[in-house]
C-alpha cells in the first residue's frame, strides 16, 4: 500500500505547537519521519495488543507496514495468537513509542482484512528466506526444537527450489482501522502533552480534544 503522507510528507510539528493539527494522520506522517531520523532502529516498530477468548489481553511488537487515510497495515500468519485473536474479536489496539523524541501515539479501532493483492504485493517484495520462513512456521504453536524448524525451512527450501513462492494462505494482513487516535509528548514535570482524535466510524469527521496528563 502507497503511504501517501510520507511520500509528500508536510513540515514535521514541534512540542509545542502539535496541537493545531486538525486530523492525525498527516501529524502521524510528521512523527514517523522525526522517529526515522532519530530512533536507532525500527522507527516503525509498534506494540499490537489482543485479547483471547476470555479477555485476557495479549500485546507483542510487529512493524508498520503501510498507512493511509483507511488505517494501518501489518502482516501475520493468521494461525498464529494474534491472528485467531483479532480474527475473533475484529478489534485490535496499536502502540508507537519513539523514546529519542520522548513521544507515543495509541491507536484504537476495528480490525479489516487486506486484499489478496496487497498481500501479495507484500509476499513477494520480502527477502526469499522470509517468505520460505512463513511456510515452515507454524507460529505460536509448541515447537519441539530448534532442529525441527531448521529441518522444516530446508524441507520447504527444496520444495520451491529457485522458482516462486506462492503466499500461503494463512499468511496475510490486517488493518486496524482507527476510530481513536491519542498522541502523546512528554513535558517538565509529568505536565505531559495529550492530544486525542476521535471518530464515530470510518470516513467520519475527526473530532479533537486535549486530555489531563
Amino acid at each position: 500500500m502507497t503511504d501517501q503522507f510520507t511520500e509528500n510528507p508536510p513540515e514535521a510539528l514541534t512540542a509545542g505547537d502539535f496541537s493545531a493539527a486538525e486530523e492525525p494522520f498527516r501529524l502521524f506522517a510528521a512523527w514517523l519521519k522525526e522517529a526515522e531520523a532519530s530512533e536507532p532502529n525500527d522507527p516503525n516498530a509498534m506494540a499490537v495488543a489482543t485479547v483471547d477468548e476470555t479477555g485476557l489481553p495479549n500485546v507483542r511488537m510487529v512493524l508498520l507496514k503501510g498507512f493511509d487515510e483507511q488505517g494501518f497495515v501489518f502482516y501475520t500468519n493468521f494461525e498464529s495468537r494474534k491472528g485467531r485473536e483479532i480474527l475473533s474479536a475484529g478489534k485490535a489496539a496499536l502502540l508507537f513509542h519513539w523514546k529519542s523524541l520522548r513521544r507515543q501515539v495509541r491507536v484504537r479501532g476495528p480490525v479489516e482484512v487486506v486484499t489478496d493483492a496487497e498481500a501479495d504485493a507484500y509476499y513477494a517484495s520480502r527477502a526469499r528466506g522470509s517468505r520460505i520462513g512463513a511456510w515452515a512456521s507454524k507460529q505460536s504453536r509448541p515447537l519441539e526444537s530448534r532442529f525441527a524448524l531448521e529441518k522444516a525451512v530446508a524441507e520447504y527450501g527444496l520444495k520451491f527450489g529457485i522458482g516462486e513462492i506462492p503466499r500461503p494462505a494463512h499468511w496475510s494482513g490486517f488493518r486496524i482501522v482507527p476510530q481513536v487516535i491519542e498522541f502523546w509528548h512528554d513535558r517538565p514535570f509529568r505536565l505531559h502533552d495529550r492530544i486525542e482524535f476521535t471518530r464515530e466510524a470510518p470516513g467520519a469527521a475527526w473530532g479533537k480534544s486535549r486530555l489531563y496528563p
